[in-house]
């Protein structure tokens, strides 16, 4: 007998960022973060507990993977059997349709559907703050991916703590038409994973202590420019957010940037040069987002594909949150 559901996570983009953990258990981020789910990047994943499975299985985009994925999967899964009473081991496949690992967020959306694929499939009767703390154990930015729109997730408690720390909407997707064009640079996997890049900024970084007390700041900026929907006072810190979170970890030699970027951070000081208004923001990655009216996306993206080095453009908007997709939540066979 199994017990099987699958779910559907949107990845997201912040835009206030956290980049860095509280240094106790339990992965909490050292500062408060702001995203958007953004509807153009999508991860779909179904969880099997089957008992007769002698390990934990993982199937990313058709390929069996073992080491460090697989172990950070069976964290979450282990987290779902001790809270159900589950001892069966699980078949988990997942599937995105974006590079993976490469800097656009995949983490964020897989980590998302596996907590609530897996949670549904284990008969759990949780919320979505339970299912959002779960994920958020696992990769602090799929705290967020559960949520639709504009989502906050707080920093953890300055002392060490094992409380749920979940994310929240601000500001829901359909209340409020602003655009993200994202600007591939390539799909090829980074060579520092974000994880070890935080603790390499917190450990070599002589900026990591200016991060920490800028990052809430910022965050606080951007936070109170998206509730009074001051597009250009939001694009504004959101940059600066971006950028002091990729010079403390230059200072590392953490460097995730390639030329192209450059390139396209050009463009955007020269197209708000020309008046449009147009703010650029990085995750831990080459690429970049471009946060832009909808009046302006179709104009700012021909601009871009222009440049040399740019895959591809799309434009995304706000998204609901993660769901099950039928036939669904616990079904046993």
């Amino acid at each position: 007998m199994s017990r099987t559901a699958t779910a559907l996570a949107h990845a997201n983009i912040a835009f206030s960022k956290y980049w860095g953990k509280r240094p106790y258990p339990g992965n909490y981020p050292a500062v408060p973060s702001l995203s958007l789910t953004l509807d153009a990047m999508t991860t779909r994943t179904t969880v099997t507990f089957d008992g007769a499975l002698a390990a934990d299985r993982l199937t990313l985009g058709g390929t069996v993977e073992a080491g460090r994925p697989l172990e950070r999967v069976t964290a979450l899964l282990d987290r779902v059997r001790a809270a159900s009473g589950l001892r069966a081991r699980a078949a988990v496949t997942s599937q995105n349709d974006f590079p993976t690992a490469s800097g656009l967020a995949s983490s964020a959306s897989g980590f998302a559907a596996l907590a609530l694929a897996a949670v549904h499939a284990s008969g759990l009767d949780w919320s979505l703050e339970q299912v959002s703390d779960l994920a958020r154990r696992s990769s602090a930015s799929a705290g967020r991916s559960l949520y639709g729109g504009f989502v906050e997730l707080p920093a953890g408690p300055a002392e060490p703590t094992d409380a749920p720390l979940f994310a929240r909407t601000l500001v829901p997707a359909a209340d409020l038409d602003w655009r993200l064009l994202v600007v591939s640079l390539g799909d090829t996997r980074k060579d520092v994973s974000s994880s070890d890049g935080m603790v390499r900024t917190a450990a070599e970084s002589p900026y990591y202590p200016a991060w920490l007390e800028v990052g809430p700041r910022l965050h606080d900026e951007v936070r109170s420019a998206l509730l009074a929907r001051d597009f250009e006072r939001f694009g504004a810190a959101a940059e600066k957010s971006a950028l002091a979170m990729h010079a403390s970890a230059f200072a590392a030699g953490v460097i995730y940037w390639q030329a192209p970027t450059l390139q396209v951070l050009g463009a955007v000081r020269e197209l708000r040069g020309r008046g449009v208004a147009v703010f650029a923001t990085m995750d831990a990655g080459p690429h970049v987002k471009v946060l832009v009216r909808p009046v302006d996306a179709g104009p700012a993206a021909a601009h871009l594909r222009a440049l040399p080095g740019v895959g591809r453009v799309f434009e995304a908007k706000g998204a609901e949150g993660a769901q099950l997709i039928p036939p669904s939540v616990g079904a046993e066979t």
